[in-house]
């Protein structure tokens, strides 16, 4: 088993290689630019981009709860938010990329500076789940991912790095198991590397296995609801939105 720092550590580089393709994106924009709409109904690439700082900062809060041992919630409601996301979002170009640029500076130096035991530490996700110290850096690295797609700029999921298909395709698929509104689900995926992998997400819904097969890319956007299932073959299920 990996011990947390070392998990933790490489969610970390992961995170900062995603961070660096945002900001290449971002930067290819302009005030028309992120004014324009983005693969998210009702929202602007403003919003998007407004967003990933304030899940920066909400993720901030939980390094902060794993360093002093005192509950420091990602949010603290989900109307403050989307309130948050929603005033960001009104900003100009250079503003909005400032503030972007300095919340993930933010995140990324307080996850540098972690002592490795805090690592261990185990929190809570707004969900009302637990959570894994270590996992929160992977959690920065999907978020960044995700919503780099919806930004709508030519970046999709064939752009990930081919070592982080897997580990996003387990997120991925980890979501969904065992919620009630999943049906059963057996995802055979072909990885950047030749390998094949295969997960089986069980449910409560009672009806018969459904197999998807594709290649990881092609999987990634399916699971999280960017794509149709573009690539794929088997019977595509109708999936709940990603959360």
């Amino acid at each position: 088993m990996t011990p947390p720092d070392v998990h933790a550590r490489r969610g970390i580089a992961a995170a900062a290689v995603a961070t660096d393709r945002l900001t290449a994106a971002v930067a290819e924009l302009d005030n028309a630019g992120v004014r324009g709409p983005s693969l998210l109904p009702g929202w602007t690439r403003a919003h998007v981009i407004s967003h990933l700082a304030r899940n920066a900062d909400a993720l901030l809060n939980l390094l902060t709860w794993a360093r002093t041992g005192v509950e420091h919630p990602m949010y603290t409601s989900r109307a403050d938010r989307d309130a948050a996301i929603e005033e960001g979002s009104a900003r100009g170009y250079l503003l909005l990329t400032e503030d972007l640029a300095a919340a993930c500076q933010r995140f990324a130096r307080a996850a540098d500076d972690l002592p490795e035991s805090a690592w261990s530490a185990t929190l809570t996700h707004p969900s009302g789940a637990p959570l894994d110290a270590a996992a929160v850096p992977w959690l920065r690295t999907r978020e960044v991912w995700v919503h780099l797609v919806d930004l709508d700029v030519g970046v999709g999921f064939d752009a990930v790095p081919n070592d982080l298909v897997e580990p996003l395709l387990e997120d991925a698929v980890g979501q969904l198991d065992g919620r009630p509104n999943v049906p059963a689900l057996a995802v055979e995926a072909t990885l950047p590397d030749g390998r094949q992998r295969s997960w089986l997400v069980s449910s409560n819904a009672g009806s018969g296995t459904s197999e998807v097969r594709g290649n990881g890319p092609d999987l990634l956007a399916w699971l999280t609801g960017r794509s149709a299932g573009a690539g794929l073959s088997g019977s595509l299920p109708a999936l709940p939105p990603w959360a």
